[in-house]
């Protein structure tokens, strides 16, 4: 990766963690005013490079990565994200695995994390994949049940 690119999705992660950004036309406006002139798709390039989401959260919708810790007032609920990004579910044992949208795991296992589920052991999250560990199987019965109807809402 070029140092130009590194230096450019750098800015682009403070912006994001700066300030909610509702549309990409913002963030390279946003980037324009530090001296990064972008296109459009090279900006889609780097938000998919660095796993940016647009979320909705409870004051709004605003783009944000897994490195990108939001105020717990501002953090996106599991219910608000899920219909967004889900795909598909799949279960064996104790495991779910949950498939999503390209960027959609990480935001998604977070909300999960954040819940304290007690059936819920943890997550384990790529870019469209995420692997849920439940405490026993009646859990994975409970825990998918409940994500494929928040998904369906």
């Amino acid at each position: 990766m070029s140092t130009a690119k590194q230096e450019r999705q750098v800015a682009i992660r403070e912006i994001i963690s700066a300030r909610a950004i509702a549309s990409q036309e913002e963030l390279r406006q946003l980037l324009v005013e530090r001296g990064w002139e972008v296109t459009q798709s090279t900006l889609s390039r780097d938000m998919r490079d660095l796993g940016v989401a647009r979320l909705a959260t409870g004051s709004g919708v605003r783009y944000t990565t897994a490195e990108v810790a939001a105020p717990s007032d501002d953090r996106a609920t599991l219910a608000s994200i899920l219909p967004q990004f889900f795909a598909r579910l799949d279960s064996v044992r104790e495991f779910i695995v949950v498939r999503t949208r390209i960027a959609g795991a990480q935001p998604i296992a977070e909300a999960i994390d954040a819940e304290d589920s007690p059936d819920v052991l943890g997550t384990i999250a790529g870019e469209n994949t995420i692997l849920v560990i439940c405490r026993s199987d009646a859990a994975r019965e409970r825990v998918a049940r409940r994500l494929v109807g928040m998904a369906r809402r």
